[in-house]
């Protein structure tokens, strides 16, 4: 006798976040709220439950089926006997009616919420990212405004850099206007540039010189003249919420043979992955050809005086609602597919030497992929 395959219980996804904070709540809400709320998407619906603050915009803005207010849903659960009802009230109060016990909750849903639930006889299971498998494969639309905050990054990086050009170098340093030049200084230019285009910029990096074999440290103090200065600049659009990434490094004065060598070997590594990807491409091993390009060129990669020198992190990583989200081209890598847009930035980072780092985002294809990133990779600025 063939038995029947017994019935899956149903499942409801749920959410308790700011999505100003979650890219998963906001791409599956496109609602922007800095405070938590509740979303659950109950048998194939879409549900918020929100504050009366945020009722009328929630109803307004949010791409959901249904918007309930959270103080209505607290009276249902005073009146069935919860004095000062939680969260997690209000949520089993919702998902009552529907019967579903099971929860799918991201990975980083609070813990005591977890608890409560579990208290109440709801199974969770987590899952972590991509929650939503097809954020990582991005429409014409989400690549339409990635590509919008790359042009502003370039813009900016572009005023940053016509200002280097006027610099003088003096006692090792870059002077503009009677004053040495500094990381902050420049930082800001890049800054306001972003903002007066639409984009908010965090953590921006102009390090040189020594700084810059720390690849995230973001620089500080007065610019040195004749070495290496990385520019890594990934601002997101106020807007749409879409990252660009763009790093490129420059050179202010006269750099030592040794340095423009360095330039070259990173610029040509960073061209030759470029070529590599494609649908069905592996990030594990475009990495892993950069490494062993980089070794075979005599760029070593290890500890020396208690720092690591060479090239020690990935090549790639996705772009989107996120600065870094999936896919990975590093050494755990990922099988990269049309659709996916992502960085590649190789570097070597040589304390005494100086350090470079170059990075473009492309767009993955059927047969190869196509460059976002429009601006030059100008070694010296003349």
């Amino acid at each position: 006798m063939k038995r029947t395959p017994a019935a899956q219980p149903e499942v409801a996804t749920l959410f308790v976040a700011a999505s100003e904070q979650d890219s998963n709540l906001y791409y599956a809400t496109k609602f922007m709220a800095p405070d938590p709320f509740i979303y659950l998407e109950i048998k194939g619906e879409r549900v918020l439950v929100m504050s009366d603050l945020e009722m009328d915009r929630a109803k307004s803005q949010a791409t959901v089926d249904r918007v309930l207010s959270y103080s209505e849903v607290e009276e249902k659960a005073k009146a069935k006997g919860i004095k000062a009802p939680t969260t997690v009230d209000i949520v089993h109060v919702v998902l009552k009616e529907s019967k579903i016990r099971q929860l799918l909750v991201p990975a980083n849903f609070p813990f005591i919420h977890a608890t409560r639930l579990q208290e109440l006889g709801y199974s969770l299971k987590p899952k972590r990212d991509p929650f939503y498998e097809q954020r990582v494969v991005k429409t014409a639309e989400e690549v339409r405004h990635i590509e919008e905050a790359q042009r502003a990054t370039e813009e900016a990086v572009a005023a940053a850099h016509a200002m280097l050009r006027r610099t003088e170098t003096k006692d090792g340093q870059l002077w503009l206007n009677g004053a040495p030049v500094t990381s902050e200084g420049v930082k800001q230019r890049i800054n306001v540039a972003l903002m007066e285009r639409g984009c908010i910029a965090q953590h921006t990096i102009v390090a040189g010189g020594e700084q810059a074999c720390d690849p995230h440290n973001e620089g500080s103090g007065p610019l040195p003249a004749h070495r290496s200065i990385i520019f890594d600049v990934f601002p997101r659009s106020a807007t749409t919420r879409y990252f660009a990434d763009m790093s490129r490094t420059v050179v202010r004065g006269t750099p030592s043979p040794e340095l423009v060598k360095l330039y070259q070997a990173v610029k040509d590594a960073q061209e030759e992955a470029i070529t590599k990807i494609k649908d069905g491409a592996d990030g594990m091993k475009i990495h892993q050809g950069i490494c062993a390009r980089f070794e075979k060129a005599g760029y070593k990669t290890g500890m020396v005086n208690g720092r690591m020198q060479g090239y020690f992190h990935g090549t790639g990583h996705g772009v989107g609602l996120d600065i870094h989200e999936a896919p990975r081209i590093s050494r755990t890598g990922s099988l990269l597919q049309e659709g996916h847009v992502v960085t590649v930035e190789p570097g070597l980072y040589y304390p005494g030497l100086g350090a470079v780092r170059i990075e473009d985002m492309v767009l993955v294809t059927r047969d190869g992929c196509r460059n976002l990133t429009n601006f030059p990779k100008e070694f010296h600025l003349d």
